[in-house]
């Protein structure tokens, strides 16, 4: 399914995307399109791409391509899929009781969940927040065990 979303490789479009939406919350996948994990979160995104036409941009970043290596570095994505999001080209962040607020690692469960988190930025962003509480029960939040280095 995640030939329904627009997939972007180049540094150019990823900076486009970012700038030029405008009033709704851009959803951005970081990840392989051969990765298990990433088909099934982008056949979530790509069920959930109707409903959420009115307030949600949704797209695919490919870790893999050369250009994109600068926002891979930025953004920390060091599990695949990542999920980043933004709001009139403004980084917004999700505390879900993990350590890294800045994006959203693994997949959701179900489409419902990944409707609510993004209603959930919407909502926040629209009120003029930069980080919104995460909605879902903390059961249906993935844990990682994040290790840092060199910190």
């Amino acid at each position: 399914m995640s030939f329904l979303l627009r997939t972007l490789t180049r540094k150019r479009e990823v900076d486009d995307i970012i700038r030029d939406t405008l009033d709704q919350v851009l959803v951005l996948r970081f990840g392989r399109e051969s990765d298990p994990v990433c088909l099934h979160l982008d056949d979530i995104l790509s069920k959930s791409s109707r409903e959420l036409s009115k307030f949600a941009t949704i797209a695919l970043v490919e870790v893999d391509a050369e250009e994109i290596q600068v926002y891979v570095r930025y953004f920390d994505i060091t599990m695949i899929p990542s999920t980043v999001f933004f709001f009139n080209a403004q980084h917004m962040k999700m505390d879900s009781g993990t350590a890294d607020h800045t994006k959203w690692l693994g997949s959701f469960h179900t489409k419902q969940d990944f409707i609510d988190v993004v209603e959930a930025i919407f909502r926040g962003a629209m009120k003029g927040k930069l980080i919104v509480n995460c909605p879902l029960p903390p059961q249906k939040i993935p844990r990682f065990q994040l290790l840092f280095k060199d910190v």
